[in-house]
C-alpha cells in the first residue's frame, strides 16, 4: 500500500532548519511512501469561525484541509518559540480540527519532530504540538519523537539529510507513520 504523508513546517523563515529537516524527510522516504511538503501555511488567516463557512472558507485553509484529506498521515515539524508552539502551526491545527469531531485531522496518524536553538531541541513545543493535535482529534504516535538541540551549530554546514543520526531517526518516524497508516486503512 502506498502511503502519503503531509509535512507541515511551523517556521516560515527562509533557510529554516525545520524546513530543511522536512526536506530531509521528503528525500529519505522509502519506496511506497511519499512525503509531501505543504508550502502555504503563511497564507492561511488566523482561525475565525465567522470566516469558516461551508463553501466559503479562505482558499488557503481549504487547500490545507484538502491536502490533509488526501494524506494518510501528518508529520509536523516545529521549532520552539518562547517555550511553546509557533502560531502558524497552531493555526493550521485549529483549521484542521474543524468542524469539531469531523475535521481533516480526525483519526489521522501524526508524528512531531523538529529542531531548535536551545539545548533541549524544542521538547516543550513538541509536547504542546502533540497535545493540540490530540485534542483536535489526530492520532498522535507517541513513540515517534525527534527533538534536535543546537540547530544553529548542528546544521550550520550540514543539511539534515547528510547527518546519519538524524537521517536514521527521520527514517524511523516515517516508518512508524507508514505502519500506523496501513493499520488504519485495514481496520
Amino acid at each position: 500500500m502506498s502511503v502519503r504523508i503531509l509535512a507541515l513546517v511551523g517556521s516560515l523563515r527562509a533557510g529554516s532548519y525545520n524546513r530543511r529537516l522536512a526536506e530531509a524527510a521528503v528525500q529519505l522516504a522509502p519506496e511506497g511512501v511519499e512525503v509531501e511538503l505543504f508550502d502555504d501555511l503563511a497564507a492561511i488567516p488566523f482561525y475565525n469561525e465567522d470566516i469558516d463557512v461551508e463553501g466559503g472558507a479562505p482558499a488557503a485553509a481549504t487547500a490545507l484541509r484538502e491536502a490533509t484529506a488526501k494524506a494518510d498521515a501528518l508529520l509536523l515539524f516545529s521549532p520552539e518559540y518562547n517555550g511553546t508552539i509557533p502560531a502558524v502551526l497552531k493555526n493550521a491545527i485549529d483549521w484542521l480540527s474543524r468542524p469539531f469531531g469531523a475535521g481533516a485531522i480526525s483519526g489521522r496518524p501524526v508524528a512531531v519532530a523538529g529542531t531548535s536553538l536551545g539545548r533541549f531541541g524544542g521538547v516543550w513545543a513538541h509536547d504542546e504540538v502533540r497535545k493540540s493535535v490530540g485534542v483536535a482529534g489526530g492520532a498522535v504516535i507517541e513513540d515517534a519523537k525527534l527533538s534536535i538541540p543546537g540547530s544553529h551549530n548542528r546544521f550550520a554546514e550540514t543539511h539534515p539529510v547528510e547527518d546519519a543520526e538524524v537521517a536514521a531517526q527521520l527514517t524511523e518516524i516515517v516508518a512508524l507513520l507508514h505502519t500506523a497508516s496501513t493499520a488504519r486503512a485495514t481496520a
